[in-house]
């Protein structure tokens, strides 16, 4: 546990642990992906995580990649957002949020619109809309000018994410959704100057963070990569050419952290991590839900050079985690029925130690 319970520093902020609760969309939203009450408690109650980063958030209706997905673009969103982080804050955490656009993995009984993406290359795969099962259609191509626009729209909603108290953003460039796409050359057949070599193909992702960091700062800004994460119909051939031109593009904007994505290519996170120069994030919540395999996978992650450690599934079934971990106590199994729906059950009523204890001995 070499350094896990140590206080380290992320940008402006003093991080009590070096654990972060990783992003997990859980659908607790209304219709129109305005956040439930529910949320603000589930939060509050893993704010001893040294960072939460939020579910991924969707800054326009178009980005929404299925149904249920919370989303930050109108007042009511934003208003509903800021109980959240403020019920984080009381209870002495700190929060980003997690900014994502779908692209092609989206469908119009979403948003009312054809999906976008870098090209027009269909997504294979069903989509995650609120009625029927129909397959993602062919995407749209962006235009020079909805580039433009969808820039703006990650800028807008990480303004609004700072003005309403979150801690920073992280750029969801990762899991096969908007930024990721351009980065492929099988979902970017692009001939202009976003697409053709890896110059081109990582213009996309590197103006949407050079963008957001000149609005909040680039310590406050962050940045999720998988590369090599076949998930949502991926193919990354050329990631080895691809991956170091970007590290290299974001490492220039002084960035905060980049956040690696468990599954992807071990061996080039190796190397993108020695790479760079800012604080690394390694999803190590993998594997089974142990606390003995948990701590053994931190302390590899650690080992390999990661500043912090992100954990899924540990932080969903235990929002007492950095105790249990500390104390090596037992592990909460988590509820797989209540993942994605079922308001505060398998969501909010996870048992914490103290509780855990007095159920035990009762």
């Amino acid at each position: 546990m070499s350094g896990l319970f140590d206080p380290v520093r992320l940008g402006g902020l003093t991080l009590p642990n070096r654990l972060v609760m990783s992003p997990m969309g859980r659908g607790r939203t209304t219709a129109d992906g305005t956040p439930l009450p529910v949320m603000a408690e589930y939060y509050a109650q893993r704010a001893a995580a040294g960072l939460i980063i939020s579910e991924a958030t969707h800054p326009s209706p178009v980005a929404v990649g299925h149904a249920h997905s919370v989303r930050l673009h109108t007042a009511e969103q934003a208003r509903a957002w800021a109980r959240i982080v403020d019920a984080v804050h009381d209870a002495g955490g700190r929060m980003y949020l997690q900014i994502m656009h779908a692209g092609r993995v989206s469908h119009p009984d979403l948003h009312g619109e054809t999906p976008v993406a870098p090209s027009a290359v269909r997504a294979d795969g069903i989509a995650r809309v609120f009625d029927g099962k129909p397959a993602y259609p062919v995407p749209r191509p962006l235009t020079r000018d909805d580039i433009a626009v969808t820039i703006e729209d990650f800028v807008r909603c990480a303004r609004t994410a700072v003005g309403i108290g979150f801690d920073g953003v992280e750029i969801h460039g990762a899991n096969g959704y908007l930024l990721h796409q351009f980065l492929s050359p099988v979902t970017n057949v692009r001939e202009d100057e976003y697409g053709g070599d890896a110059e081109g193909r990582v213009r996309f992702p590197a103006e949407v963070s050079r963008a957001v960091a000149a609005e909040i700062g680039p310590e406050r800004t962050g940045i999720r990569l998988s590369p090599g994460f076949a998930l949502n119909d991926m193919s990354e051939p050329d990631r080895a050419d691809v991956y170091p031109v970007l590290l290299d593009a974001l490492a220039a904007l002084g960035l905060g952290h980049v956040h690696f994505v468990a599954g992807s290519d071990v061996d080039l996170v190796h190397e993108l991590g020695r790479r760079w120069p800012h604080t690394v994030v390694v999803n190590a919540g993998t594997g089974p839900l142990d606390t003995d395999g948990t701590l053994a996978a931190a302390d590899r992650a650690l080992a390999d050079g990661a500043g912090l450690l992100s954990f899924g599934r540990q932080f969903l079934a235990n929002p007492d985690l950095p105790e249990r971990l500390r104390t090596r106590a037992p592990l909460n199994a988590w509820n797989p029925r209540f993942f994605y729906e079922g308001g505060g059950q398998g969501y909010t009523d996870y048992p914490v130690l103290a509780a855990s204890a007095a159920g035990t001995s009762s």
